[in-house]
């Protein structure tokens, strides 16, 4: 087995994090009609803990396919508020109606992981962060989008907390690494005793 993670998701900071982490990894995206799954697992009746789970593991499938021989990673991130899942927004519109549901109120960020191996999963993680945002007024919401709409897009609920995101908020809870979509410590813990990175 090769030392390097295969990391089958397009997201910039994930591959940051690995990186910094000294974590060796070649970046695979794994392309899936997400939003048909995630719209079948919710018609099902299915948590979000379970949505982001079974994303995570279809990616880490996918790319496993391709590198038989290496740990795949796949990961999901799922905003959750009531029970309804919150998507990457559209248009600024979208990223608007979303901040407005979320104004004043306390929400979930579930970060799940999966590792493929010769075609098997062989371990599993979600990590949940609960976050509550402050009352902040309609002007200063659309100054917001206006401003960061290039980078919110990409980002579920339209906010990213490593940026200007941050002031959207009155109280985090949880693990930051989570918020930002990856749960490193425990990934860590595993590749570790996995022997892809050093003890």
């Amino acid at each position: 087995m090769t030392n390097e993670l295969v990391l089958a998701s397009r997201s910039a900071i994930r591959a940051q994090l690995l990186r910094n982490a000294g974590v060796q990894i070649r970046v695979a995206p794994a392309t899936i009609d997400e939003i048909s799954v995630r719209r079948a697992l919710e018609a099902e009746g299915a948590p979000p803990r379970d949505v982001a789970d079974t994303l995570a593991e279809m990616k880490a499938k996918k790319a496993s396919s391709k590198a038989p021989d290496h740990l795949v990673l796949g990961c999901d991130q799922v905003l959750a508020v009531d029970r309804k899942i919150i998507a990457k927004p559209a248009t600024p519109q979208e990223a608007r109606d979303q901040l407005m549901l979320l104004r004043d109120r306390k929400h979930q960020l579930l970060s799940a992981a999966v590792i493929y191996k010769d075609g098997k999963p062989t371990w599993r993680h979600v990590s949940t962060a609960r976050l509550t945002m402050r009352a902040f007024s309609e002007n200063y919401i659309d100054g917001y989008i206006d401003r960061n709409w290039q980078s919110i897009q990409h980002s579920v609920g339209g906010y990213k907390l490593e940026e200007e995101g941050v002031r959207l908020f009155a109280r985090v809870e949880g693990d930051y690494f989570t918020i930002l979509g990856l749960p490193l410590l425990e990934l860590l813990g595993y590749l570790t005793i996995s022997g892809v990175v050093e003890a």
